[in-house]
Protein backbone atom coordinates (compact mmCIF):
# COMPACT_ATOMS: atom_id res chain seq x y z
CA UNK A 1 0.00 0.00 0.00
CA UNK A 2 1.14 3.25 -0.87
CA UNK A 3 1.35 5.93 1.45
CA UNK A 4 1.56 9.95 0.86
CA UNK A 5 -0.14 12.85 2.49
CA UNK A 6 -2.40 11.04 4.87
CA UNK A 7 -3.30 8.74 2.39
CA UNK A 8 -3.14 4.94 1.71
CA UNK A 9 -3.01 4.37 -2.27
CA UNK A 10 -3.64 0.93 -3.35
CA UNK A 11 -1.94 -0.53 -6.00
CA UNK A 12 -2.86 -3.76 -6.18
CA UNK A 13 -5.86 -5.92 -6.94
CA UNK A 14 -4.88 -7.58 -3.50
CA UNK A 15 -5.33 -3.91 -1.65
CA UNK A 16 -8.08 -2.79 -3.56
CA UNK A 17 -10.23 -5.85 -2.00
CA UNK A 18 -10.76 -4.60 0.61
CA UNK A 19 -14.63 -5.34 1.88
CA UNK A 20 -14.22 -1.97 4.09
CA UNK A 21 -13.87 0.27 0.83
CA UNK A 22 -15.10 -2.13 -1.70
CA UNK A 23 -19.01 -2.49 -2.88
CA UNK A 24 -20.32 -4.63 -5.65
CA UNK A 25 -22.17 -3.30 -8.70
CA UNK A 26 -24.31 -5.57 -9.89
CA UNK A 27 -25.86 -4.09 -13.23
CA UNK A 28 -28.95 -4.99 -15.19
CA UNK A 29 -29.17 -8.67 -14.54
CA UNK A 30 -32.93 -8.45 -15.74
CA UNK A 31 -34.61 -11.09 -17.09
CA UNK A 32 -35.52 -9.09 -20.73
CA UNK A 33 -31.70 -7.81 -20.52
CA UNK A 34 -30.36 -11.31 -20.18
CA UNK A 35 -32.76 -12.62 -23.24
CA UNK A 36 -30.64 -10.43 -25.49
CA UNK A 37 -27.35 -11.73 -24.17
CA UNK A 38 -25.63 -14.65 -25.98
CA UNK A 39 -24.50 -17.06 -23.16
CA UNK A 40 -26.77 -15.60 -20.36
CA UNK A 41 -26.45 -18.65 -18.53
CA UNK A 42 -22.96 -18.60 -18.26
CA UNK A 43 -23.21 -15.55 -17.07
CA UNK A 44 -25.45 -15.50 -14.37
CA UNK A 45 -23.13 -18.35 -12.83
CA UNK A 46 -20.38 -16.45 -12.61
CA UNK A 47 -22.05 -13.31 -11.52
CA UNK A 48 -23.82 -15.44 -8.61
CA UNK A 49 -20.52 -16.88 -7.68
CA UNK A 50 -19.13 -13.48 -7.46
CA UNK A 51 -22.11 -12.57 -5.47
CA UNK A 52 -22.14 -15.19 -3.00
CA UNK A 53 -18.17 -14.22 -1.96
CA UNK A 54 -18.50 -11.05 -1.73
CA UNK A 55 -21.73 -11.51 0.77
CA UNK A 56 -19.53 -13.94 2.87
CA UNK A 57 -16.89 -11.30 3.11
CA UNK A 58 -19.42 -8.34 3.66
CA UNK A 59 -19.03 -6.02 0.63
CA UNK A 60 -21.69 -4.23 0.37
CA UNK A 61 -24.24 -5.05 -2.65
CA UNK A 62 -25.97 -2.32 -4.42
CA UNK A 63 -28.06 -3.80 -7.81
CA UNK A 64 -29.27 -2.01 -10.42
CA UNK A 65 -32.14 -2.34 -13.06
CA UNK A 66 -33.05 -0.20 -16.23
CA UNK A 67 -36.12 0.95 -15.62
CA UNK A 68 -38.68 2.24 -18.89
CA UNK A 69 -40.66 5.45 -19.14
CA UNK A 70 -44.07 4.96 -19.97
CA UNK A 71 -44.44 6.60 -24.03
CA UNK A 72 -45.48 10.33 -23.12
CA UNK A 73 -42.56 10.49 -20.28
CA UNK A 74 -39.81 9.43 -22.17
CA UNK A 75 -38.11 12.66 -23.73
CA UNK A 76 -36.37 13.41 -26.73
CA UNK A 77 -33.43 11.18 -25.58
CA UNK A 78 -35.58 7.90 -24.69
CA UNK A 79 -37.08 7.67 -27.76
CA UNK A 80 -34.21 8.06 -30.05
CA UNK A 81 -32.41 5.33 -28.18
CA UNK A 82 -35.35 3.38 -27.87
CA UNK A 83 -35.90 4.03 -31.92
CA UNK A 84 -32.03 2.91 -31.95
CA UNK A 85 -32.04 -0.43 -29.93
CA UNK A 86 -34.67 -1.68 -31.18
CA UNK A 87 -34.49 -0.69 -34.56
CA UNK A 88 -37.60 1.28 -35.97
CA UNK A 89 -38.13 4.23 -37.50
CA UNK A 90 -41.34 6.04 -35.83
CA UNK A 91 -41.98 6.60 -32.66
CA UNK A 92 -45.57 5.03 -32.85
CA UNK A 93 -43.16 1.70 -33.03
CA UNK A 94 -41.39 1.98 -29.65
CA UNK A 95 -42.25 -0.96 -27.35
CA UNK A 96 -40.90 0.31 -24.05
CA UNK A 97 -39.33 -3.07 -22.51
CA UNK A 98 -38.56 -2.60 -18.67
CA UNK A 99 -41.45 -0.56 -17.69
CA UNK A 100 -41.98 -1.43 -13.90
CA UNK A 101 -43.86 -4.74 -13.20
CA UNK A 102 -43.49 -5.89 -17.12
CA UNK A 103 -42.09 -9.92 -17.00
CA UNK A 104 -38.75 -8.56 -18.06
CA UNK A 105 -38.37 -6.01 -15.52
CA UNK A 106 -37.03 -7.96 -12.66
CA UNK A 107 -33.78 -9.34 -11.70
CA UNK A 108 -33.33 -12.80 -12.39
CA UNK A 109 -34.62 -14.83 -9.49
CA UNK A 110 -31.02 -16.53 -9.19
CA UNK A 111 -29.50 -13.58 -8.17
CA UNK A 112 -32.06 -12.50 -5.76
CA UNK A 113 -31.35 -9.01 -3.55
CA UNK A 114 -31.10 -9.51 -0.16
CA UNK A 115 -33.10 -7.28 2.48
CA UNK A 116 -29.92 -5.63 3.49
CA UNK A 117 -28.91 -4.80 -0.10
CA UNK A 118 -29.86 -1.78 -2.54
CA UNK A 119 -31.90 -1.72 -5.80
CA UNK A 120 -31.89 1.28 -7.66
CA UNK A 121 -33.81 1.74 -11.06
CA UNK A 122 -32.41 4.19 -13.92
CA UNK A 123 -32.73 5.42 -16.86
CA UNK A 124 -29.35 6.29 -18.04
CA UNK A 125 -26.23 3.86 -19.28
CA UNK A 126 -24.03 5.11 -16.24
CA UNK A 127 -25.21 3.50 -12.58
CA UNK A 128 -23.94 6.65 -10.93
CA UNK A 129 -26.26 9.06 -13.25
CA UNK A 130 -29.26 10.04 -11.66
CA UNK A 131 -29.36 7.83 -9.12
CA UNK A 132 -28.15 7.56 -5.41
CA UNK A 133 -25.36 5.19 -5.18
CA UNK A 134 -22.53 7.48 -5.30
CA UNK A 135 -23.98 9.31 -2.09
CA UNK A 136 -25.00 5.83 -0.66
CA UNK A 137 -21.44 4.21 -1.26
CA UNK A 138 -19.60 7.66 0.02
CA UNK A 139 -21.65 7.66 3.06
CA UNK A 140 -20.39 4.13 3.66
CA UNK A 141 -16.42 5.07 3.77
CA UNK A 142 -15.88 3.47 0.04
CA UNK A 143 -13.67 4.06 -2.27
CA UNK A 144 -13.63 1.64 -4.97
CA UNK A 145 -16.26 -0.90 -6.39
CA UNK A 146 -16.67 -4.06 -8.12
CA UNK A 147 -18.71 -4.16 -11.05
CA UNK A 148 -20.57 -7.78 -12.68
CA UNK A 149 -23.59 -7.50 -15.04
CA UNK A 150 -24.77 -6.93 -18.55
CA UNK A 151 -23.91 -5.07 -21.04
CA UNK A 152 -20.16 -4.66 -21.20
CA UNK A 153 -20.28 -2.16 -24.39
CA UNK A 154 -23.76 -0.47 -23.08
CA UNK A 155 -23.65 -0.28 -19.09
CA UNK A 156 -20.62 -1.18 -17.66
CA UNK A 157 -18.33 0.64 -19.88
CA UNK A 158 -19.88 3.74 -19.16
CA UNK A 159 -20.21 3.00 -15.18
CA UNK A 160 -16.42 2.13 -14.89
CA UNK A 161 -15.43 5.46 -16.82
CA UNK A 162 -18.08 7.90 -14.82
CA UNK A 163 -16.80 6.08 -11.58
CA UNK A 164 -13.46 7.07 -11.67
CA UNK A 165 -14.32 10.63 -12.72
CA UNK A 166 -16.00 10.53 -9.50
CA UNK A 167 -12.79 9.47 -7.81
CA UNK A 168 -13.18 5.40 -7.37
CA UNK A 169 -11.43 2.73 -7.95
CA UNK A 170 -13.50 0.36 -10.83
CA UNK A 171 -12.53 -3.34 -10.63
CA UNK A 172 -14.59 -5.29 -13.71
CA UNK A 173 -14.89 -8.89 -13.49
CA UNK A 174 -14.34 -9.38 -17.15
CA UNK A 175 -15.39 -13.41 -16.98
CA UNK A 176 -19.08 -11.92 -14.66
CA UNK A 177 -19.86 -9.43 -17.49
CA UNK A 178 -21.97 -10.16 -20.21
CA UNK A 179 -22.20 -8.99 -24.02
CA UNK A 180 -24.79 -8.28 -26.61
CA UNK A 181 -22.07 -7.72 -28.91
CA UNK A 182 -18.82 -9.59 -28.40
CA UNK A 183 -16.54 -7.30 -31.01
CA UNK A 184 -17.65 -3.93 -29.24
CA UNK A 185 -17.12 -5.70 -25.81
CA UNK A 186 -13.65 -6.28 -26.51
CA UNK A 187 -13.09 -2.43 -27.68
CA UNK A 188 -14.65 -1.15 -24.34
CA UNK A 189 -12.41 -3.50 -22.65
CA UNK A 190 -9.50 -2.35 -24.99
CA UNK A 191 -10.34 1.09 -24.08
CA UNK A 192 -10.71 0.83 -20.46
CA UNK A 193 -7.44 -0.90 -20.10
CA UNK A 194 -5.90 1.92 -22.32
CA UNK A 195 -6.73 4.25 -20.18
CA UNK A 196 -5.84 2.82 -16.95
CA UNK A 197 -8.94 3.95 -14.63
CA UNK A 198 -9.82 0.30 -13.69
CA UNK A 199 -8.52 -3.16 -12.61
CA UNK A 200 -9.50 -6.14 -14.23
CA UNK A 201 -9.78 -9.44 -12.96
CA UNK A 202 -11.79 -12.83 -13.52
CA UNK A 203 -14.25 -14.09 -11.27
CA UNK A 204 -12.29 -17.19 -9.50
CA UNK A 205 -9.31 -15.06 -8.77
CA UNK A 206 -11.93 -12.02 -7.10
CA UNK A 207 -13.54 -14.91 -4.75
CA UNK A 208 -10.41 -16.31 -4.00
CA UNK A 209 -8.81 -12.20 -2.96
CA UNK A 210 -12.33 -12.11 -0.61
CA UNK A 211 -11.90 -15.45 1.00
CA UNK A 212 -8.58 -14.32 1.83
CA UNK A 213 -9.69 -11.51 3.70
Amino acid sequence: MERAFGLEIPRTLEEVCDPRRLALIVYDMQIGVLRQIKDADAVVKRVGEVLDAARSAGVRVVFLRHLSMPMELMGVFQLRMAMTWQRVDSVTEVNPWFLRGSPGFDITPELAPRATEAVFDKITMSAFEGTPVDIVLRDCGVNAFVIVGVATEVGIDPTVRHGADLGYIPVVVTDACGAGNEDAARRSIDNLRFTGDALFTDSTTFCRLLRGH
